[in-house]
């Protein structure tokens, strides 16, 4: 059995196959924190393919790395994989994959790179906005509230070593109550989740690959998502209705409702989905569902011990 080009045929069929799935199907809606965790598993089984096949490529190119692989394996296992049939396109395979791994830590490098410089300067464009008052410390403002001038509604959480809620006075002025609690509570939630680090991890993969269709579409998805289970967040404490009228105040003038609307179409189907709610699935389905997804990873597993494993047994 060629483990690594099984690994690899599994990794593909992967790609191919979930985003097609998951993009067509309702429930995400639904349940879109099981979604996000169903994403994440599918898209760890499809990066865990590519770096087994690329240790066992490895391990039949070069008796170092062979040695490395198999060292705390039991005697007979090593036989078992039958290395010297993979040798002729053993090294091609193992060089490419680990091209591809390298290719995917500097994307990864550049994004987090990027955002930081980003946060950076929005931060400085934050101090210039709104000084820290005379008396005011550094530590005590990074968990305070900003209030910024300004014509257009709007609130942001900047992430950060000290994040902050930013919302700006056209805001306040919209908002009322419950509606200004919902917006924050939903800001919050992103905060509390570390969405930030998702939504990179999820760019850099879509940068760096961008014929892969799994990653494309994890990148969408995850834009997606992540906006929805902030509104749960926010509507479980505040309620829909609340939630929903706080987006119409804060983007109604941005062109996003009506005949003639901008192409940002995730705010009106997110305010359809508070005013519509469907019924979330039922717990036992979810708990399926969390429980099948998390062992997604765990195939490509199998799939690379098999060998072994039957020679043990």
């Amino acid at each position: 059995m060629l483990v690594p080009l099984a690994l690899l045929v599994l990794g593909g069929f992967a790609a191919l196959l979930a985003p097609r799935l998951l993009t067509r199907s309702a429930w995400p809606d639904r349940e879109p924190v099981l979604a996000l965790w169903v994403w994440q598993c599918v898209v760890a089984a499809v990066l865990l393919c590519c770096v087994l096949a690329m240790a066992l490529s490895a391990a039949a190119a070069w008796q170092v790395v062979r040695g490395h692989v198999f060292a705390p394996a039991p005697q007979g296992v090593e036989e078992a994989y039958r290395l010297g049939l993979y040798e002729p396109w053993a090294a091609p395979l193992a060089v490419l994959l680990a091209c591809g791994g390298a290719w995917t830590g500097a994307m990864l490098l550049r994004e987090i790179r990027d955002a930081r410089l980003r946060r950076r300067h929005r931060r400085a464009e934050l101090r210039v906005r709104a000084p820290q008052l005379p008396g005011e410390d550094q530590a005590s403002a990074g968990d305070r509230l900003v209030v910024l001038e300004g014509e257009r509604p709007d609130a942001w959480w900047l992430p950060g070593s000290a994040p902050q809620l930013v919302i700006t006075t056209a805001a306040l002025r919209r908002l009322r109550g419950r509606q200004l609690d919902a917006v924050l509570e939903h800001e919050q939630g992103h905060a509390r989740a570390r969405h930030d680090w998702l939504l990179h991890s999820a760019d850099a993969l879509a940068v760096g690959f961008r014929r892969v269709p799994v990653f494309a579409a994890f990148r969408d998805q995850v834009h997606r998502l992540v906006e929805l289970a902030a509104d749960d967040v926010a509507s479980r404490r505040y309620g829909r209705m609340t939630i929903a009228m706080a987006l119409v105040e804060l983007n109604e003038d941005r062109g996003v409702f009506g005949p003639c609307a901008a192409p940002r179409g995730l705010l009106p189907q997110r305010v359809h989905r508070l005013l519509a709610p469907a019924h979330r699935l039922p717990v036992g389905q979810r708990l399926r569902a969390g429980a099948v997804a998390s062992l997604v990873p765990v195939v490509p597993l199998l799939v690379a011990f098999i060998p072994g494993l039957c020679t043990l047994g």
